[in-house]
């Protein structure tokens, strides 16, 4: 098959800053997952917010199917950016991030941090974050799209979405 022009562009400082933005400011994100079942992709919305180390989060629960999708198959993506009220929302920035899911231990001292920092920006979530069956899943970033608006897309590498933040 024939390759086409390549149309992103390289990270520049620029882009960083606003992939970081972006993820930064997430309250949810739409997640792409393997189904367990099917074998085929799934999406689903999911809460996010960053880390202390600024790495991306989730709380799922095990009656998810993404949660068992992800716990099988790790490799994920997931999308931030939301449409502005006017124009159209193709025009406006979203990014996308290729990740890898990784489970954090319930009860450990991380999840103590992480619950602690979940609750700040998400504080409708002490209705069920201590339920057993709910679980923090660091999203870690293996590469990214920034889709900057309309003739500007940026790849970036996972240390490009810490560097924005700079």
């Amino acid at each position: 098959m024939a390759k086409g022009p390549e149309t992103t562009h390289p990270a520049d400082p620029e882009a960083r800053a606003m992939a970081y933005h972006l993820l930064a400011a997430a309250r949810h994100a739409a997640l792409a997952y393997t189904d367990p079942e099917t074998g085929f992709p799934g999406i689903g919305r999911i809460g996010l917010a960053l880390s202390p180390d600024r790495e991306p989060l989730t709380l799922v629960s095990d009656l998810a199917r993404h949660s068992a999708g992800l716990s099988l198959h790790p490799d994920c993506a997931f999308m931030v950016g939301d449409p502005g009220p006017k124009g159209d929302p193709l025009a406006h920035p979203r990014l996308m991030v290729s990740a890898r899911a990784a489970f954090v231990e319930r009860g450990s001292e991380v999840h103590a941090a992480l619950r602690q920092g979940w609750l700040a920006r998400h504080p409708k979530a002490r209705l069920y974050i201590d339920f057993a069956d709910f679980r923090f899943v660091r999203l870690v970033p293996v590469s990214a799209l920034l889709n900057a608006g309309f003739g500007r897309a940026f790849r970036l590498a996972a240390e490009d979405l810490r560097a924005g933040a700079a």
